[in-house]
C-alpha cells in the first residue's frame, strides 16, 4: 500500500516518522507542496492522499486525482468547507477528517486570549516595551466577573466552559444539539438573542455551515451588550468582519479575539515582513490595541499536530483497506 501526503511541514515530520516506523507495511511518500491540479500527478500509484486545508480543492483538483485512479482524500484537519463536495460525490471520493485532535489546545487558546483582552495585556506590553511602567489608564477586568456566552457546546466548547468555570465566570450556552451534562448544569438559554443580551463575552465554537455564515453581523451585534468582547477561534466566515470593525470603532464591541479570518487563505502562515501587506482591513485589525490576532494557530500544539498526522494516516489506510473509520465524513 502507498499513501502520498501533501503540504507536510517540518513540524509534522517527527510525527510522520513515528507513524511510518509503526507501519512498515505502508509506503509513505510526501512533499511540502500543496495539492493542486498540477501536483496531483505526484500521487500516481498511491492508494490515497493525505492533505491539509490550505487551498480550495476544486472540481479540477479532484478530477486530477481521479485521473490518477485516486478516489480517497484524508484531511489532517477538521474543516471540509474548502472542498467541492458536489464534485467529490460525483467522482466517487471518500473523504476523512480529524474531527478531534485536541479540543484542549483550541479551548485553552480562547481562554488565554480572552484573559489577555480583559487584562489589556497588549496595551501593557507596548507600554513596558517603551519603559512606561505607569499603571493607569490600562486597568483590567477579572474573568470571574464576566458572563460568557458559549455558542456551540461540542468538544471545544465544553472544554472552554470547564476552563472558564475554573476562573469563576458565569456561563450561558446555546446549541441546537444540547449536551446532557451542560443541560444538567442549567447553562443553556433558549435562543441566540437571549445569549447576546446576557453576555459580556461571546465565544464561537460552531462549524462553518450555511446557517452560521456571518452569524455575527450588524443586526446580531445590535442585540449585544455595550462593550461586549467577541472571541472567534472557530471559522472566519462566522463573522461579518466589516460589521465588527464598525462596532469596534463605535465602542459597541470593546475587544476582539480572532484566530481566524474570512480571507485568511493565502495570508496566514506566510511571512509578510518587509513586504506589502495584502489586506488593509486585517492590517488595521492587527494594529488595534483591543484586537488580538493570531494566524489560525489555536490548534498549533505538539499534541494536536501528532494527532492530526496519526489519525489522518490511520484513516487513509483504513479506507484503502475497505475498513470502517470513525473519521469518515458523510456528505
Amino acid at each position: 500500500m502507498k499513501i502520498y501526503a501533501y503540504g507536510i511541514r517540518d513540524d509534522e515530520k517527527p510525527s510522520l516518522k513515528e507513524w511510518e516506523t509503526a507501519h512498515p507495511e505502508v509506503e509513505v511518500a510526501f512533499t511540502q507542496e500543496l495539492l493542486t491540479p498540477e501536483t496531483a500527478k505526484n500521487a500516481a500509484g498511491a492508494d490515497g492522499v493525505v492533505v491539509y486545508q490550505q487551498l480550495p480543492y476544486t472540481r479540477e483538483t479532484l478530477q486530477a486525482l481521479a485521473d490518477q485512479g485516486i478516489h480517497q482524500m484524508s484531511l489532517r484537519n477538521v474543516g471540509i468547507d474548502n472542498i467541492d463536495l458536489k464534485a467529490a460525490k460525483e467522482l466517487g471520493f471518500k473523504i476523512s477528517n480529524v474531527a478531534a485532535y485536541s479540543p484542549n489546545a483550541i479551548a485553552e487558546h480562547a481562554a488565554i486570549q480572552l484573559a489577555r483582552i480583559l487584562r489589556r495585556s497588549k496595551e501593557l506590553d507596548a507600554k513596558v516595551a517603551k519603559r512606561d511602567l505607569r499603571w493607569a489608564p490600562t486597568i483590567g477586568r477579572e474573568v470571574r466577573m464576566q458572563t460568557v456566552g458559549v455558542v456551540g457546546t461540542g468538544r471545544i466548547g465544553r472544554v472552554l466552559i470547564q476552563i472558564l468555570q475554573g476562573f469563576g465566570a458565569k456561563i450561558v450556552a446555546y446549541d441546537i444539539f444540547k449536551n446532557p451534562d451542560i443541560d444538567k448544569q442549567g447553562l443553556y438559554v433558549d435562543s441566540l438573542d437571549e445569549l447576546y443580551a446576557k453576555s459580556d463575552v461571546i465565544s464561537l465554537h460552531v462549524p462553518s455551515v450555511k446557517e452560521n455564515i456571518h452569524m455575527i453581523n450588524k443586526d446580531s451585534i445590535a442585540k449585544m451588550k455595550d462593550g461586549v468582547v467577541l472571541v472567534n477561534v472557530a471559522r472566519g466566515d462566522l463573522v461579518d468582519t466589516d460589521a465588527v470593525v464598525a462596532a469596534l470603532d463605535s465602542g459597541k464591541v470593546s475587544g476582539m479575539v480572532m484566530d481566524v479570518y474570512e480571507n485568511e487563505i493565502g495570508i496566514f502562515n506566510e511571512d509578510w515582513e518587509g513586504k506589502k501587506f495584502p489586506d488593509a482591513r486585517l492590517d488595521d485589525l492587527i494594529d488595534r490595541p483591543n484586537v488580538l490576532v493570531t494566524p489560525h494557530t489555536a490548534f498549533y500544539t505538539t499534541k494536536a499536530v501528532l494527532e492530526m498526522v496519526h489519525q489522518s494516516f490511520d484513516a487513509a489506510v483504513a479506507i484503502a483497506n475497505g475498513q470502517e473509520t470513525r473519521n469518515l465524513v458523510k456528505f
